[in-house]
């Protein structure tokens, strides 16, 4: 036969205040120590003991007009009343901790570049204040970026939308621009800044079509009306960047990544006729509160890295 579970029902649970009472009680002997403890009254400590044995169903306390003396059961119910109201305090500590972001995990999406580049030295100046927050970094392809902020896995994206997409929104805190990277000693190092006419003279380093900023760099190349000599195509900016380094070509990304990266020797100019805005942003899904932690980390990005906004040149 199966077996039919009672409905749960609190009417027989304690509450707090008794349980604080019971306690007060048992370990003071009397009502009157327990009520100062407590700062309440000795009637609204008898209540509060009454109560808790009508709602136990046993006696706590034989009582006398001089004392109190504890029952075989008050013996017993003393381990949980005070192993709950431990819990309890330990459930408002770490609320408390994770309300103010101190404990918690923060699980955030990033594309293979700016995990390599810009989130390490995101983490080590968050974790210095934050050391009990658990930070997952899920690097992953440009493609798979929007996926992973909109199925929930990760808490937020850092990383930059190609349009609007709906059911995410964007907290900017990088406004940037597409420039070309290149040696410090080469000739176009000593402009300001770079048409793409001038970049279509110089062997061209890029991710493939479909990945990351090629379509951005390819539509700014047919507004420009020139054609790009691409000498070599790869999957990530940072491969691109270590090809540059070893004076393959030139490559072309946004500036503020170059400056998270290990490159002294390479420069970057921005790109104009025409300007290519590429923002990073924090990404999240719109409607769904950050956690306390997460939203302590994203706004650690807006104070921290906005002051480092890249003017190529």
């Amino acid at each position: 036969m199966p077996i039919h579970k009672k409905p749960l029902s609190l009417n027989g649970v304690p509450s707090v205040r008794q349980l604080r009472a019971f306690v007060a009680v048992y370990h003071s002997g009397q009502l009157s120590s327990a009520a100062a403890q407590l700062a309440l009254t000795q009637p609204a400590i008898s209540v509060l003991l009454r109560e808790l044995e009508q709602r136990l169903g046993v006696r706590l306390f034989d009582r006398t007009t001089r004392s109190l003396r504890r029952t075989e059961a008050a013996e017993q119910a003393i381990v949980h009343a005070e192993r709950v109201l431990d819990e309890l305090g330990m459930l408002g500590t770490h609320m408390g901790d994770m309300a103010s972001g101190q404990h918690g995990r923060v699980r955030i999406a990033a594309t293979s570049t700016i995990a390599q580049t810009m989130m390490p030295r995101a983490m080590v100046q968050f974790l210095e204040t934050h050391p009990d927050v658990q930070v997952t970094i899920d690097d992953c392809a440009p493609g798979q970026f929007v996926e992973r902020i909109q199925s929930g896995h990760v808490h937020f994206g850092v990383g930059t939308l190609d349009g609007k997409v709906a059911g995410l929104e964007e907290r900017v805190f990088v406004r940037d621009h597409l420039s070309v990277v290149l040696d410090r000693a080469a000739s176009l190092a000593g402009s300001t800044q770079v048409s793409w006419k001038r970049l279509a003279e110089h062997p061209l380093i890029t991710v493939k079509p479909g990945y990351g900023v090629r379509g951005s760099i390819d539509r700014a190349a047919i507004e420009a009306g020139v054609e790009l000599r691409i000498a070599h195509e790869v999957t990530l900016l940072g491969t691109a960047l270590a090809m540059t380094a070893s004076g393959l070509g030139v490559s072309v990304l946004p500036a503020s990544i170059l400056t998270h990266a290990s490159y002294p020797g390479l420069v970057a100019r921005r790109l104009v006729r025409p300007t290519v805005v590429r923002n990073i942003a924090v990404v999240m899904r719109r409607g769904v509160s950050l956690s306390p932690a997460a939203d302590a980390f994203a706004t650690m990005l807006a104070t921290q890295f906005a002051s480092q906004r890249q003017h190529a040149g």
